[in-house]
């Protein structure tokens, strides 16, 4: 038996827009694209803001259970369900919002099949724009998901659910273990927001530190060559090496400083992620920069003190707090980069964080081993899920019951068209 495959649009229910401003003086909380765990694939934190405080994106009404599929470099793959708790509040216009037809489609079946290989290769192939790459919700509408009746949906998502949970134990486990080296700093140097050590403050520029711009528009992508960092490589303190493309060193334009040295900081200047910070280490030396900023620290900081310091909770609310408008995105420019205040830390001090992290990475870099393997495992999973050979003994014990559900689930369908 072969499932029909329908357009996602043509399963959902309409959803609506509200303008927070139109009640000034009353809070609601805001889902951004930065909420979401790109990881657990949940809803983290959620800003309460007041009505006239409201930001221009704010402007999506959601509902639990509702699937919120990131339209924004949808190759990182944001997507959530919404959890009761924020029913009734407001998402960024940066997300589509699927509102799964009841009796047909099944939101945790459709929540699945947004994580899929499959539904990332084809949207990210739809992406248009190279410096704010995004698709339309009627790009995330259009694809088609296969449509097994509800009842076997119900059986699926029974099965994803207990393999997603030993997932979501291992992520659980890898973010305890990311915690450390923040845990370790503010033991060492406080927390930058209070400085309870007194540390003096001064500039970036002032402690010897060089802020320059990336290259801008790559030249010409070559199939072999040198790595070209983009803002969608990094990631928290990492570098990813997913998706990363490849330049010829020698069409890099002479004079420009482009090319990536090991113990420089890579600071992401716009889009939704900006703020987001990484190390260059060995293995990313020699790269090419693309659009964002560079910190190259100087004598009298580390850059494993820098990456740490700028990933601070109090440094990054003050990125999104201080950043330039442009195109209606956060932006940062060198000079703001140069001028932000930085704890003067004796550099021996800095030596020994910086071996405490050097550490850490060699034990990170095993865990990344292990969670690749399980996370290739889940995506066969998937996989097997969404062609029918996770339920075909399941199917053929139920299918007369199926075939009847089918018919019921065809007419629906063809009803909402």
């Amino acid at each position: 038996m072969r499932w029909p495959r329908v357009p996602i649009g043509d399963l959902c229910l309409p959803t609506e827009t509200k303008d927070p401003r139109d009640e000034a003086d009353r809070p609601f909380l805001y889902v951004d694209i930065a909420s979401i765990d790109r990881q657990l694939k949940t809803i983290g934190a959620s800003s309460e803001i007041l009505g006239a405080e409201a930001p221009s994106r704010a402007r999506k009404r959601i509902q639990a259970n509702d699937v919120l599929v990131s339209t924004v470099r949808p190759n990182l793959n944001a997507v959530a369900i919404v959890p009761r708790e924020l029913d009734g509040q407001i998402a960024s216009t940066g997300f589509c919002v699927l509102r799964p037809q009841p009796g047909v489609l099944h939101h945790k079946f459709l929540f699945y099949f947004t994580v899929t290989p499959e539904f990332v290769d084809e949207l990210s192939s739809r992406v248009r724009g190279a410096h704010y790459p995004a698709v339309s919700d009627r790009d995330v509408k259009k694809l088609a998901i296969p449509l097994p009746p509800l009842s076997e949906q119900r059986r699926i998502v029974e099965i994803l659910d207990q393999a997603d949970a030993l997932r979501k134990k291992r992520a659980e486990a890898d973010a305890k273990a990311a915690r450390i080296l923040p845990a370790l700093f503010y033991k060492m140097f406080g927390d930058p927001a209070t400085n309870p050590k007194g540390w003096p403050m001064k500039a970036l520029s002032a402690l010897g530190a060089r802020v320059r711009y990336g290259l801008g528009q790559p030249p010409t992508f070559s199939s072999a060559g040198v790595p070209f960092i983009r803002a969608t490589n990094i990631s928290k303190g990492r570098i990813e090496a997913q998706d990363v493309l490849t330049v010829d060193p020698k069409s890099v334009p002479s004079g420009r400083d482009a090319f990536l040295r090991a113990g420089e900081v890579i600071v992401v200047r716009s889009g939704a992620y900006t703020g987001d910070v990484a190390q260059v280490t060995d293995r990313w030396s020699g790269a090419v920069i693309g659009y964002d900023l560079v910190v190259s620290p100087g004598p009298r900081l580390t850059g494993e003190f820098l990456e740490a310091y700028l990933l601070s909770p109090s440094i990054q609310n003050g990125y999104f707090a201080n950043a330039k408008a442009r195109a209606g995105q956060p932006h940062l420019n060198a000079e703001q980069l140069a001028a932000t205040l930085v704890l003067d830390v004796p550099v021996d001090l800095q030596a020994y964080f910086a071996k405490c992290v050097q550490t850490y990475r060699g034990t990170r870099d095993e865990y990344l081993q292990s969670e690749r393997k399980l996370k290739a495992l889940f995506c066969t999973l998937l996989h097997r899920a969404f062609t029918g050979d996770l339920t075909a003994r399941w199917r053929e014990a139920h299918m007369k019951e199926l075939l009847a559900e089918m018919e019921t689930q065809a007419k629906i369908v063809e009803a909402v068209r």
